[in-house]
């Protein structure tokens, strides 16, 4: 049986695992490189082009991977720091004949820009969207706690609301239906509180939460997730567990409990698409089908091109069996706007517009 690319790139981080520094910086490139592949690697292999045209390929690993394709070893068991990371190639086979699921996407909900941590200007990203056939973006540059990612002070939340209006009045004069949504990707303590002022966050269109310490704690962190949902701004939940590939395995949680509370509060858990991270991964988006949970298929882009990852989270998400009315980046601008403005209203006012929680 020939060796897909999500094996191979298993036994290129097990292979840097056992060499030396200088190979072992070539053979970890490569295992993540593995994963954004467009083709697989034994179908180039068995229609005689080279493997050097694969990203992080060189000659040396070349002859390697000619050696497992042609006598493929033992297929070994994931460690679940790389557990469950879909690749391009995977991801594209899910979605072939799937257009219709594709051309319900509307936009993409977690990005950055020069703002913070991100390569392009906003209307860059806007561009690069529109380029796509979106709808509408949402800037989510990281707020002012995330010193390390260049997040953004109350002052310069400001101003930047200013160039996003300013970019919505030129997509209008054009007589383009295309939007910027004000957001910020705020971050939340362990105890679900945020590091921007309220009046400030009430201003912008919706708030996306999400953890970025304390993310190797070992112990259950499920009223973690559970207060961060209950804080009345935040309407999406960012890359939940805060894994990364061969890197971090991210939080433990009651995850059946913590998706039911987002029914009740009727918010949505992201599915991050940036291919390090794929959070929510294939099991847990099943816990959230179960429970009935809003999604968020998201980027989490810092620059134009990485707008394309939004493959793996439309794949991962199909695969899981969501169902597109679940799915918040299917509403259409007004619908999701209507949406995140709810959730800040007093519980008892908001409208019962969700489901019956759906079977298994």
């Amino acid at each position: 049986m020939a060796l897909d690319n999500s094996v191979i790139a298993e036994l290129l981080a097990r292979e840097a695992e056992n060499s030396n520094d200088t190979v072992r910086r070539a053979y970890k490139r490569a295992a993540r490189a593995a994963h954004l592949w467009p083709e697989e690697a034994s179908f180039l292999l068995e229609s005689g082009q080279s493997l050097t045209q694969l990203p992080g390929i060189g000659p040396y690993l070349e002859k390697r991977l000619k050696s497992w394709l042609g006598n493929p070893p033992p297929i070994p068991e994931q460690p679940i720091v790389r557990r469950h990371f879909l690749t391009l190639s995977q991801a594209r086979k899910a979605l072939a004949g799937q257009a219709q699921w594709r051309e319900s996407y509307r936009g993409d909900l977690q990005m950055h820009s020069r703002w913070s941590d991100g390569t392009a200007t906003i209307r860059q990203m806007a561009n690069a969207a529109q380029q796509l056939g979106y709808e509408y973006i949402a800037i989510t540059d990281h707020s002012q706690g995330l010193k390390i990612a260049g997040g953004i002070s109350l002052e310069e939340l400001a101003e930047q609301g200013e160039e996003i209006q300013a970019a919505n009045q030129a997509f209008k004069s054009r007589k383009t239906q295309f939007a910027v949504l004000r957001s910020i990707e705020l971050n939340l303590n362990p105890q679900g509180a945020g590091d921007m002022e309220e009046a400030c966050l009430e201003e912008l269109d919706l708030v996306l939460g999400s953890f970025h310490s304390q993310l190797r704690q070992k112990d259950d962190q499920t009223n973690r997730y559970i207060a961060a949902l209950e804080n009345k701004q935040v309407a999406i939940l960012g890359h939940p567990v805060g894994r990364i590939y061969n890197h971090r395995v991210g939080l433990i949680a009651d995850w059946h409990r913590v998706c039911a509370r987002a029914t009740e509060l009727d918010k949505a858990l992201e599915v991050d698409s940036y291919p390090d991270r794929q959070d929510l991964n294939l099991d847990l988006l099943r816990i959230a089908k179960s429970e009935g949970t809003r999604v968020a298929i998201d980027t989490d882009a810092h620059a134009p091109e990485q707008l394309a990852f939004v493959e793996f989270g439309l794949a991962a998400a199909l695969i899981a069996g969501i169902s597109a009315d679940r799915i918040v980046n299917f509403m259409g601008r007004g619908e999701l706007l209507a949406w995140a403005h709810s959730l800040r209203k007093p519980k008892g006012n908001r409208s019962a517009s969700r489901p019956l929680r759906q079977p298994g």
